[in-house]
């Protein structure tokens, strides 16, 4: 591309720049009126004031020819060509005299509804109704105020001459602020991506892409929107440029597909389309489009909404990662605090309960313990030692789990669980004597794989606990009382591979096992206590969970 001397770029910048200041100060206060004249209307005909819709529907036409008059007038080619000398003399006559047929008609109108209003009491009319006469005395102040300043807008400044006038500097400022665009600018584009253009037109499609592929993006191109989205449904695409008026399927209904698929509906989307009404314009945002790009494009405007929405993407993507990652180390914390703590009681903490203790009327307690573990630890390897530990505890937590049990601790090569909290188990001694004899299977297995003797001693007890958290660093839930200590004893006072129950813990399973009386067991501060020892189920295994 030729690039024309940097001087004469400037007068054009700035001679676009005077065109745009003009427009944006006559087209405003228009823009005003037609707005304040839609409320009116609203407003009188929800409040029955239809005496005030004729005059206030005539100033809305008014609004409507005068917006129309100054798109005419406004025209940035024609106002160009004028400014630099064409016909300005004319350009001035009709802003001067055009423009005030229809401003005199909506203050006249005006003025008269403003005097109705104040005269029938519907001071609710009154705010908007000034505002309306305000824009209209503005637009009047700023037809003269332009014409007087065009030729010192458009003169060239040099040496001695005056100073710039405000409206001058106002726009040097800006144009002084904002760098010009090149093609040079292409560099900085943002990475590479793969972009899915849709549209009918065999040229349009070719000439996208081809501009894509000079970008250095990737492009793919198809004709119709059910193949674009078979294409989105296979492969993975950054953006897609997508025609509204399209056979078929059209590009609205795509892009509501598009948004409508969990999958997809992050993946931007730009509307390219010849149609540029206001409502489809809104109704393409509201559904979920990026942006909304009317044909014939500019490619350098192309380009920049394309980095943006390619920008947009990358940041939500990153953002999406970092949601990721940040579920998936909350799921882990989730996991190892439930290996700590009961899932009732974490839910209970996360309510804000600080002091959490709860007395049960009867649960049962399990100690289980390796019969000469010091020995064999003083002939193993260390790391021998705690996967052999691993293996155990890690199964005696499965036979825990499936029953419904809560192991408490393990205290060396002792393991300690209970049944019937911190949630009620109906059958919480069955479910623990099942578990026990699922022990004696894992460490008789256990002891098979490591050609050594290992054996258990297992103390089953039922009766009332308090139970609840200790610490704050490193907490635990734990468990008192003297159903803990009885159960302690069972297990001390047992037998290798035997589980050794109270009569207590025999009451509430000799209906499901088989047991054999052992004999009376010495309880500190109980006397004598009839024992047993739990041999085999009498029941299915399902019918204890």
């Amino acid at each position: 591309m030729v690039e024309r001397p940097a001087t004469a770029q400037s007068a054009e910048r700035l001679r676009r720049a005077l065109v745009a200041f003009i427009s944006q100060e006559l087209s405003a206060p228009a823009a005003a009126i037609i707005g304040f004249a839609e409320i009116l209307l609203e407003d009188a005909c929800q409040s029955g004031l239809e005496i005030l819709v004729p005059d206030l529907k005539r100033i809305h036409e008014g609004g409507l020819q005068l917006q129309a008059l100054l798109a005419t007038l406004l025209d940035p080619a024609m106002m160009s060509a004028r400014l630099t000398g064409g016909d300005l003399p004319g350009f001035k006559s009709k802003l001067r005299h055009d423009l005030r047929t229809p401003l005199n008609g909506i203050k006249g109108y005006g003025e008269m509804v403003l005097e109705e209003a104040r005269d029938g009491g519907h001071d609710a009319l009154l705010h908007d109704l000034t505002k309306l006469l305000g824009a209209a005395d503005q637009l009047l102040g700023q037809i003269d105020a332009v014409v007087d300043r065009t030729d010192a807008m458009t003169a060239p400044t040099a040496g001695d001459e005056p100073a710039t006038p405000p409206s001058r500097d106002l726009v040097n400022r800006v144009i002084a602020s904002i760098q010009p665009v090149s093609e040079r600018d292409a560099d900085d584009r943002i990475v590479s991506s793969r972009i899915l253009v849709v549209d009918d037109t065999a040229a349009n499609r070719d000439l996208l892409s081809r501009r894509l592929i000079r970008e250095g993006h990737l492009s793919e191109a198809v004709e119709d929107g059910q193949t674009a989205l078979d294409r989105l449904a296979c492969d993975a695409f950054d953006l897609v440029l997508l025609d509204l008026m399209m056979p078929g399927m059209n590009g609205f209904e795509v892009l509501c597909r598009i948004k409508a698929d969990p999958r997809l509906r992050h993946l931007p989307v730009i509307m390219i389309s010849a149609l540029d009404e206001i409502d489809s314009i809104v109704r393409c945002i509201e559904a979920g489009a990026e942006d909304y790009l009317p044909k014939p494009f500019n490619p350098i405007l192309l380009r920049a909404r394309i980095n943006a929405s390619l920008e947009k993407k990358l940041l939500r993507d990153r953002e999406q990662a970092v949601t990721e990652q940040l579920r998936v180390e909350k799921e882990k914390t989730e996991t190892l605090l439930l290996n700590i703590l009961p899932k009732t009681i974490i839910a209970r903490m996360r309510e804000g309960e600080t002091a959490i203790a709860d007395r049960f009327s009867e649960v049962s307690i399990l100690f289980s313990d390796l019969v000469d573990f010091t020995d064999l630890a003083s002939r193993f390897s260390p790391s021998r030692v705690v996967a052999l530990l691993n293996h155990l505890f890690s199964e005696f937590d499965r036979l825990a789990a499936e029953r419904g049990l809560e192991k408490i601790k393990t205290i060396g090569d002792a393991y300690m669980v209970a049944g019937g909290l911190p949630e009620p188990h109906a059958e919480h001694a069955v479910a623990v004597a099942d578990m026990a004899l699922g022990m004696l299977d894992v460490v008789k297995a256990a002891a098979a794989t490591l050609g050594e003797t290992l054996q258990v001693r297992i103390g089953i007890h039922t009766g009332a606990v308090i139970a609840g958290i200790i610490g704050k660093h490193k907490f635990i839930y734990d468990v008192w009382g003297d159903t803990v200590n009885t159960a302690s004893r069972m297990e001390t006072h047992g037998a290798p591979d035997q589980i050794h129950v109270s009569a207590a813990t025999y009451l509430c399973v000799r209906d499901r096992f088989h047991c054999d009386a052992r004999g009376p067991l010495e309880i500190k501060g109980k006397g004598l206590m009839e024992t047993y020892f739990l041999r085999r189920r009498l029941a299915a295994r399902s019918d204890l969970t």
